[in-house]
């Protein structure tokens, strides 16, 4: 289980979580710039961690119907176009 993280955590490129889905636990990233999308925030210095905290079972919860539907990587990148 390398691929897991204990809690969501702060990269360049935004937030890295681990989300379960049929037992078996998947490395996500949310990009910084839906984080921004999702908040509806213009502000440049968007604190990213609290922001994905306010979304958290949102993001949480289209990373598993991404999962289901068969994206793959490491991580699953779940990005703006799969909240619409």
């Amino acid at each position: 289980m390398d691929n897991v993280v204990a809690a969501p955590r702060l990269t360049r490129a935004g937030i890295l979580f681990s989300v379960t889905v049929d037992y078996r636990q998947y490395l996500c990233l949310v990009p910084a710039a839906t984080l921004a999308i999702l908040s509806h925030s213009k502000d440049p210095k968007l604190d990213l961690l609290i922001t994905y905290c306010a979304f958290r079972t949102k993001i949480e919860g289209v990373a598993r119907r991404v999962i289901n539907a068969g994206v793959a990587g490491v991580p699953v990148v779940v990005s703006s176009i799969y909240f619409h």
